[in-house]
């Protein structure tokens, strides 16, 4: 009698494919890249800006300065000074825990900065956070940007100037000056052109209803006349 043996496959271990796995230290370091990645065009943007989309030149608007705390440490940012590029009017929102003072010209009454300081009590602007301080200005310069050099203070005293202009090459310097870029100037004069917008839009919706009232007659006179010429056939 002849035994045939059958052979069986042999069964493969959970792993044993030598390049299956990628190693964790290869991860590790993508995944470290990668956040840093992330990370880093944020922290090149935790600068003061400015922001004031629709401002046109010669035009009065809302301007808003966000204000970031930078600081590795338990200081706070108690004090901040915009220099203005002497405005008629500068009007600071009322902020909670924050008193607003605009320095003039003596000689022009022109405005020429303005500083929020934080009240007796108040703790100022935590590390890790930020803080918007609205202001109502202008008419601003004729011009295609507009800079505002800042001043940040911190509860220890130190000052953080942000007045630097790009550098040569175009990058962002390390303490860049907050700008705003403005529309060409417009009839409006009091900002970004909005009322105007708005006042050409009502005149073109009143046209539009007179023409479509003219086409409504038209059309009536025209039913009338068709009926008379029908009754005389008959």
């Amino acid at each position: 009698m002849t035994i045939h043996h059958i052979s069986r496959p042999r069964s493969r271990r959970p792993g044993s494919r030598r390049h299956g796995r990628v190693p964790v230290a290869l991860v590790a370091t993508v995944a470290t890249l990668g956040l840093g990645a992330l990370l880093a065009p944020a922290a090149a943007s935790a600068h003061v800006t400015a922001n004031s989309p629709g401002l046109a030149q010669g035009g009065y608007g809302v301007i808003t300065f966000n204000v970031p705390n930078e600081t590795d440490t338990n200081t706070t940012t108690t004090s901040l000074t915009i220099t203005l590029p002497n405005l008629k009017s500068a009007r600071p929102e009322a902020i909670p825990g924050w008193q607003a003072a605009v320095t003039k010209d003596p000689t022009t009454d022109e405005a020429t900065s303005v500083t929020w300081t934080t009240t007796p009590g108040a703790t100022g602007v935590a590390p890790g956070q930020f803080q918007r301080f609205v202001l109502s200005a202008g008419p601003l310069p004729e011009k295609e940007s507009v800079t505002f050099p800042a001043v940040q203070t911190y509860s220890d005293g130190e000052r953080v100037d942000w007045n630097q202009a790009p550098n040569a090459d175009g990058s962002e310097p390390e303490h860049p000056a907050p700008e705003i870029e403005l529309a060409a100037k417009s009839d409006d004069h009091h900002g970004s052109g909005t009322a105007a917008a708005a006042e050409e839009s009502s005149d073109s919706d009143t046209t539009a209803r007179w023409l479509g009232g003219a086409g409504l007659v038209v059309g009536v006179i025209g039913l009338a006349a068709a009926g008379v010429a029908f009754r005389r056939r008959a």
